[in-house]
């Protein structure tokens, strides 16, 4: 059975946590910031969780399953 390759895309986007779980950036935090609040620009440089859902399609992309 050969590897599965992984979509050079999810490589970039998402990291594994040390339980298993993935990691992401929130989005728009790149350009237009004047008209945001400081508290909503802040909120949006912390990394998040993927949801449940969404897991084992991704999970796929990295070539995990």
């Amino acid at each position: 059975m050969p590897k599965i390759k992984s979509k050079s895309a999810a490589k970039k986007r998402f990291t594994l946590t040390g339980t298993g779980k993935i990691k992401r950036h929130h989005a728009y935090h790149s350009h237009i910031l004047t008209k945001k609040s400081t508290k909503r620009k802040r909120n949006l440089a912390y990394s998040a969780i993927v949801d449940r859902t969404l897991e084992g399609t991704i999970k796929k992309t990295l070539g995990l399953c």
